[in-house]
């Protein structure tokens, strides 16, 4: 009996030293994330929250994460449809904001083209302000949003994406054109939160887990949040019981490459499926108070479909569509900038024509002079066009036009720098008024926002 018992228990032992391994066998060896963004914001920080879930969970041997920054993760997209064509052993973070991208930057490659594995998450937005601003609550911040809105500048993440999606709902709610709002883009979560804390935007937007840890130092100041009801544990009052009828939520998820093998989509699915049910996913979630909103298979497929329809209708109503604005404000603007690169020209030829045929008597000597800075109209017009598309953004259509048409002036008349100065100074601030208070074309207003 004895011997019986030692063979059972050997035969067990010997089981169990080979089924546990196999059990706690990682399922990739390696396992790569795209983050299609600049690190600091919410993709990243779900990015790197899942290569540490996946390996202390098991779930993987190893893994890394690969930023890919620009356009709202279109940039991104493109690439890993490009590149990781048949890839089983990689997966990008996407969501609710690359669906806006595509529409806002009318991307030529959507996310119909990359494999769905997985609705991950949900998060609601947060609008901050500095410790240090005069709004002390949504009404405040409302009020002068509604009495001069080019003075209130948004800051926030990529252009389209949820952060301006609410700064527009947040302006039809309240009575303001959506058009109006002076939203500032930023790439990354890093950039986005010096410029508030900077005092370089009135007020920041983004998730409640990026903001948490300023929140709870006390160096910003929460005004709303976009839920439905207040979060357990979270003592932020929604917009909703502050008077104002929004609410968001964003949704982050996984997609494989297109052209995997249902092997390699099974594989994919089974791995994500594993992290979420491991007690490191749910101790992640409740640290970055995340919604679970775990979702997978043709059902996840026909959400992301309905979701792209809804955005496409928000968008539209925001103006934010890609005819409005990209045709809308870039054409017009083009148009602005061509009208003002003539204008500019032809005073400056003038000019010229009349103080060569005053000093007739002095021809050879004017032709040498002319031939001598023949490039320097070409550089001083390159120069204005490099800078105006480098201050557009943040310093605001105003001082970038100035900086270009003053530069142009200067190509053709070294004589009054003082007045074409005050005129390109002139042009601009009134092009910028005509287009944004009567045209309602959205330009952006950058710092001197609380003057125009």
């Amino acid at each position: 009996m004895h011997a019986g018992f030692a063979q059972i228990s050997s035969v067990v032992l010997f089981v169990s030293t080979v089924a546990v391994p196999a059990a706690a066998q990682p399922s990739y060896q390696h396992l790569r994330i795209i983050a299609p963004a600049a690190p600091g914001g919410g993709w990243d920080q779900t990015a790197r929250v899942m290569q540490q879930v996946l390996q202390r969970a098991g779930v993987v041997h190893t893994s890394s994460v690969e930023n890919i920054p620009g356009a709202a993760g279109t940039i991104g997209l493109a690439r890993f449809i490009g590149a990781e064509r048949g890839n089983g052993d990689v997966v990008m973070v996407s969501g609710l904001i690359m669906l806006a991208a595509i529409v806002t930057h009318a991307s030529p490659v959507t996310l119909r083209e990359v494999t769905p594995i997985a609705r991950l998450t949900g998060e609601y937005e947060v609008i901050v302000v500095p410790a240090a601003s005069p709004f002390l609550s949504l009404d405040d911040l409302v009020r002068a949003f509604r009495e001069k809105p080019e003075s209130i500048s948004w800051g926030g993440g990529s252009a389209g994406g949820t952060d301006q999606m609410l700064a527009g709902l947040l302006a039809d709610a309240v009575g303001v054109s959506p058009r109006r709002v002076n939203y500032i883009a930023f790439s990354g979560g890093g950039e986005s939160m010096s410029a508030i804390l900077g005092g370089q935007v009135s007020a920041g937007i983004n998730g409640l887990a990026e903001f948490a840890p300023q929140i709870d130092a006390g160096t910003v100041r929460a005004l709303g949040i976009s839920s439905a009801e207040r979060l357990p544990g979270v003592p932020i009052p929604t917009f909703r019981e502050q008077g104002v009828d929004v609410e968001l939520e964003n949704w982050r998820s996984l997609v494989a490459p297109p052209g995997v093998s249902p092997a390699d989509r099974d594989r994919l699915e089974k791995a994500v499926d594993a992290m979420v049910r491991s007690a490191e996913w749910r101790d992640a979630l409740q640290r970055y108070r995340w919604i679970d909103r775990y979702l997978t298979g043709s059902e996840f497929t026909r959400f992301a479909q309905a979701e792209d329809q809804r955005v496409r209708a928000i968008l539209t109503k925001l103006g934010l569509g890609p005819e409005q604005a990209t045709e809308s404000a870039s054409g017009v603007y083009s148009l602005l900038v061509l009208a003002g690169l003539v204008f500019f020209a032809s005073a400056a030829l003038i000019e010229r024509v009349r103080a060569r045929a005053a000093s007739s008597s002095s021809v050879d000597a004017g032709r040498g002079a002319m031939d001598d800075g023949r490039w320097r109209p070409a550089a001083l017009i390159a120069l204005g066009m490099a800078l105006d598309l480098a201050l557009m953004e943040q310093a605001g259509f105003v001082l970038a036009s100035t900086a270009l048409f003053w530069l142009t002036a200067r190509a053709f008349d070294r004589q009054h720098p003082g007045r074409d100065a005050l005129f390109a100074l002139g042009v601009s601030a009134g092009a910028y008024l005509l287009f944004v208070r009567v045209l309602s074309v959205s330009l952006p207003a950058g710092f001197i926002a609380r003057w125009l």
